[in-house]
């Protein structure tokens, strides 16, 4: 059994808490506000922007997961979370004596540039330069330098659980696409199954790829969602920029992973994706599911 805190306890956090907890581990999860969590879960109220608050941290911790999200698209909510939060937490787990074997970033691929089709792997340059991504890139750093060993993973856009942006502007017609730039995304259970993998292996990178080897185009994604959903196609565009601003979270790359401890994990989730599709489509139509999540 191992100790483990998950600091910023939101969605992927709650899913990985429960798994991890079932799977016999004891977790801690860690948030600014006393919101009722799973019955799993060990509530912490602290804020990672706060130094003190930090300081009642759980002794003789094993793993930590920072899963911890941006209140919204500004600067200074990234340079919150990314950087500030980051650095107080690693200096509170310094302070309190703990002997980690790992910690885990949940980031994103909003920090590769790339936007010619290029395919990309871990090894690829991570040069955006929004504010977004100079935070993010900033905290990974931080991470990789600090006391403790440490893996980021650099998520695609993550799916599931009300999040249902996408599916909506294609069912009111305001959604647009780019034939030639395509997108990553990884359902909220899979991402967390991610993680909890990573943690089994004995000795993981320092940075990997959150989503499968098979992505799509944008526009046949938004085609084929426009299909179950019985409206018209989206309208194509080629304004390349303005569709990148307006999706920063997600970047507009091919990518893939390598190596075993990302392939073990990433099989299931390939063959999951088209029930996870149907079962949140049917959701936001208000529809009993036809097919339910693997």
């Amino acid at each position: 059994m191992a100790n483990i805190l998950i600091a910023g306890c939101g969605d992927v956090g709650i899913t990985l808490g429960v798994n991890l907890a079932k799977a016999g581990h004891r977790v801690w999860g860690l948030r600014r506000r006393p919101s009722p969590l799973p019955v799993e879960l060990h509530p912490l109220v602290a804020d990672l922007a706060d130094p003190a608050s930090l300081r009642a941290l759980p002794r003789g911790l094993d793993y930590v997961f920072y899963t911890a999200a941006p209140d919204g698209f500004s600067e200074t909510s990234y340079q919150a979370v990314y950087v500030d939060g980051i650095h107080n937490l690693l200096t509170a787990l310094y302070e309190t004596g703990q002997n980690l074997h790992r910690v885990f970033l949940t980031s994103s691929t909003s920090v590769y540039a790339q936007h010619q089709g290029e395919w990309v792997d871990e090894d690829s340059p991570a040069e955006a330069m929004s504010f977004s991504a100079r935070s993010i890139r900033t905290g990974e750093n931080l991470l990789w330098q600090g006391n403790f060993p440490a893996t980021v993973v650099r998520f695609g856009g993550i799916y599931g659980s009300g999040r249902t942006r996408l599916l909506e502007s294609v069912r009111q017609g305001t959604a647009t696409c780019v034939e030639t730039l395509f997108t990553n995304r990884i359902h909220r259970d899979d991402a967390a199954a991610v993680l909890h993998h990573l943690m089994t292996v004995p000795a993981p990178a320092a940075l990997y790829l959150g989503v499968d080897d098979e992505p799509a185009p944008q526009c046949q994604v938004m085609r084929w969602l426009a299909k179950q959903l019985g409206v018209p196609e989206p309208a194509v565009t080629a304004t390349v920029g303005k569709l990148r601003r307006a999706c920063a979270p997600t970047n507009d790359v091919v990518i893939t992973v390598y190596g075993p401890a990302a392939f073990n994990c990433a099989t299931p989730i390939i063959k999951r994706v088209t029930k996870r599709c149907y079962s949140v489509l049917n959701r936001a139509a208000n529809r009993p599911p036809t097919l339910t999540p693997g």
